[in-house]
């Protein structure tokens, strides 16, 4: 990941506007911002969410609340709370999808 030439910038994440994203069951809020080609975004996932895609892209993703598990296509789960994180590639065979029972709100990095 290569971070653009930037002045020092502080976020707001309440004042980024939000938009929605509809699992296959569920929805994702995703407030996004945007450093090149850096995405940062705060997610939340309602209760009940469940993405409706395999994800590809690598992603350093963070757990602020609630519950989220993510499932790998070779059939692996993990279930991450408050405080933890994965990194995941752009490379080799790490395709993933997340769901919530409970909800959670992260922030990623991609």
């Amino acid at each position: 990941m290569d971070l653009p030439a930037l002045p020092f910038t502080i976020t707001d994440w309440t004042k980024v506007p939000a938009s929605e994203h509809s699992g296959e069951t569920g929805t994702a809020i995703w407030r996004t911002l945007m450093m090149g080609d850096v995405r940062i975004r705060q997610v939340e996932y309602t209760p009940g969410y469940l993405a409706d895609h395999w994800c590809d892209r690598g992603h350093i993703l963070y757990v602020l609340e609630g519950e989220l598990e993510t499932e790998l296509r070779d059939g692996r789960r993990f279930i991450l709370g408050p405080g933890m994180s994965y990194q995941v590639s752009n490379f080799g065979d790490a395709a993933h999808r997340s769901s919530t029972k409970t909800g959670a709100k992260l922030f990623i990095v991609d």
